[in-house]
């Protein structure tokens, strides 16, 4: 029997504009049969479905959407509306708003002057059919999501405040079910600018992009739409342009903002053989592009896709609110029931049901969540979902690995020697025609240093790199290795001249030809320069036990880990650094692993959260790691680790107010002494506190400081 085939597709929602509201329409496609996995993003108005076509088709899909109150866009609907009725239901629905609002206001005044006694007379006076055209009028757009969800069985939480409003009207409290529709109507305005304000941080990354490219063809220069550009397209970059591609200067000089990548306003100088990303600035310069990617292959494009799907990546608190949401409304429906039938008062029990916010649970993890990680992302902090910052906010041990990472990756050839006779000149030569085709650090240290000796790296016959030992290549007919001690026979390995380089904290490479040893090569790596500072911040913070991990000799890690007051396991092939994370995780830690991406990309998926030091260009970084770090810059570490706990802190600050307002506000109502009105005014303020609260999340200063913590 066939398996079955498993499609998976984006679809852009309109109509989303609350957390309760996402819920029930992933609800109504996760229905479908044959839906294998449905993620609704609130902030991203999309859905990704996934799903098998041979039992569930895009009609159906469409169909759910209707059926949760809300409609695809982008995709051809199964009964197409003319664009003039559409602009005209906009119209219709605004007036409804302003009409609904200025009344509202009006009446507020009305009813809190009547309540004081000052306008009692004149309440009285006005009829009782104006009351229920401006309840209707005023409350027709919540109305009328009411009576869509209830047509469809569903209960909301503007289900049990409609009930309430129309136990108003029953008892004749006129000017109470006014207030209700007033507040009903305030509260999703709330609730609505809440979410826009979290949205607007994807908004205005996504608006970064670049519309139109200055392509060459045939010898002219055309202004093209940037999808049109094509891999190896010439596109000319001016003073002042963004550049719409990523690629590699052909052609002329520039300085570039990355900004917009990396987070850093510092320009970079770009000339002839310097990669360059799409959305970054040219100053000062015209240059030629060479184009490698377009749209949302490029850098850009994957960073802005990475945010829009980070909310997919849901913090199990979120999880533990979001299932919470879905008992509230019943339990809070009980307590009224009994409310009504232990009191007998209709108005208390109606109050119950209007003070409820189950609203606020929804919304208190993800608004928090999607904020920082928007925020963060225009730092050139890419973070795949709130996930990863509440597992990175109890973070206990990170593990570090070495070149690239603490180092700058940038290592050089100091010593070069001999052990059958070869010049300096000669080895060089061998060793960069072996090295020619690795994407090791210490490779490109080989051909550099070649370079310097006057030597261009040959064409090897064969070549062949073998993670954490080093390569193997045939050039002119020999087999000649290159690697760390463990690629070399023991004899070899502990010359008193190997040794006497690694006491040094040099790290070193073995040539060999044909078995025979032909030289030893030393190279040396800089520390980067913020790395001590950000491990002093790392301990501030609350992370109690740090590591190196690294493929380099016992000497030089041992010479490393001194500096920096860390613990180190050295000669680790990449297998066994997957190993150390497992025996971390086993005893229950919570592990980060900080890399590069490249050679420890096994490593950074197998941790609870892996971070890519220096992710801009580099596809392994960016899929291999949970947090990208568009820039070499280890004060981003900290930076991090200090947003993660920042925005927990807000997380948790938010559920709790979410449930001291409802634990409060239900016992008031229940017992009498919150009036029904006082009750609908309420309603809003848990939306209203987390909105700022979260909001301050949308900037997150660097800082440094934190709680002390043990040394390790």
């Amino acid at each position: 029997m066939s398996e079955p085939q498993v499609k998976t597709i984006e679809l852009s929602i309109q109509g989303i504009c609350c957390a309760e509201e996402a819920q029930n329409v992933q609800r109504a496609i996760s229905a479908l049969p044959g839906v294998q996995s449905t993620n609704v993003l609130l902030a991203s108005e999309k859905a990704i479905v996934k799903f098998d076509p041979a039992l569930v088709d895009m009609d159906k899909i469409h169909k759910a959407v209707e059926s949760a109150g809300c409609s695809i866009t982008g995709l051809t609907a199964t009964r197409p509306a003319f664009e003039g009725t559409k602009v005209a239901r906009r119209l219709v629905f605004r007036i409804f708003a302003v009409f609904g609002v200025v009344f509202g206001v009006l009446l507020l005044f009305v009813v809190l002057g009547e309540m004081l006694g000052v306008f009692r007379a004149l309440t009285g006076l006005v009829p009782w059919y104006i009351w229920a055209i401006v309840i209707l009028v005023g409350g027709y757009p919540v109305l009328r999501k009411v009576l869509h969800s209830t047509l469809k069985r569903k209960v909301t939480s503007h289900t049990l405040m409609t009930v309430g409003l129309i136990a108003a009207i029953v008892v004749g409290e006129w000017p109470a079910a006014v207030l209700l529709a007033f507040f009903m109507r305030t509260g999703d305005y709330v609730e609505h600018f809440t979410t826009e304000d979290v949205r607007r941080s994807v908004k205005e990354l996504t608006s970064s992009a670049p519309q139109q490219a200055r392509v060459e063809r045939l010898g002219t220069e055309v202004m093209l739409p940037v999808q049109e550009v094509q891999a190896d397209d010439i596109v000319v970059i001016r003073p002042g342009e963004q550049i719409p591609v990523d690629g590699e200067v052909v052609n002329g000089q520039a300085t570039i903002n990355q900004a917009t990548i990396t987070g850093e306003s510092m320009p970079v100088e770009a000339a002839p053989g310097t990669k360059v990303f799409a959305a970054t600035l040219s100053h000062l310069g015209t240059m030629k592009v060479r184009t490698s990617r377009v749209g949302a292959d490029t850098t850009f494009g994957r960073m802005v896709k990475m945010v829009e799907k980070a909310e997919a990546h849901r913090a199990e608190v979120q999880r533990y609110a979001d299932k919470f949401s879905g008992y509230y409304l019943p339990v809070v429906a009980a307590i009224s029931i009994l409310t009504f039938v232990l009191s007998g008062k209709p108005l208390a029990a109606a109050a119950v049901l209007v003070v409820a916010c189950s609203c606020a649970f929804a919304i208190a993890t993800p608004i928090a969540m999607m904020a920082s990680i928007g925020a963060s992302a225009r730092k050139g902090l890419l973070i795949k979902g709130g996930k990863y910052l509440e597992l990175l906010a109890r973070a206990d041990v990170v593990l570090l690995d070495k070149t690239g990472t603490l180092t700058l990756g940038r290592p050089e050839i100091t010593d070069v020697v001999s052990l059958n006779g070869m010049t300096d000149t000669a080895i060089l030569q061998l060793a960069a025609t072996a090295e020619r085709y690795s994407e090791h650090p210490l490779a490109e240290a080989v051909r550099a240093k070649a370079s310097e000796f006057g030597s261009v790296a040959g064409e090897p016959e064969q070549f062949k790199a073998i993670p954490g030992i080093g390569v193997r290549a045939i050039v002119d007919g020999k087999v000649i290795s290159i690697g760390s001690r463990r690629s070399v026979p023991d004899a070899i390995a502990s010359l008193d001249r190997a040794h006497s380089l690694e006491a040094e904290g040099k790290t070193l490479l073995f040539v060999m030809s044909n078995d025979e040893p032909v030289a030893i090569l030393g190279a040396s790596d800089l520390l980067r320069p913020e790395v001590p500072a950000s491990i002093t911040s790392l301990r501030r913070i609350g992370v109690r036990h740090i590591e190196l991990l690294t493929g380099d000799n016992e000497r030089t890690a041992a010479a490393l880990a001194k500096q920096l007051g860390i613990a180190y396991q050295a000669q680790l092939l990449p297998e066994a650094k997957i190993a150390v994370v497992k025996f971390y995780q086993s005893r229950g830690n919570t592990v980060v692993m900080i890399g590069d991406g490249v050679n420890d990309a096994p490593a950074l998926a197998q941790s609870d959260v892996g971070i890519a030091m220096g992710a801009a260009g580099s596809d392994v970084a960016i899929e291999a790691a949970h947090i990208a770090l568009m820039r070499e810059d280890w004060s981003l570490v900290p930076d991090v680790f200090h947003i993660a706990r920042r925005t927990m802190r807000v997380v948790k600050t938010n559920i709790g107010f979410t449930a001291l307002y409802n634990v409060i506000g239900l016992s008031l109502a229940a017992f009498g002494i919150l009036p029904l009105i006082i009750a609908a005014a309420l309603q809003s303020l848990p939306d209203i506190g987390m909105m700022i609260n979260s909001s301050r999340l949308i900037s997150t200063p660097r800082r440094h400081e934190g709680t002390p913590s043990s040394a390790n």
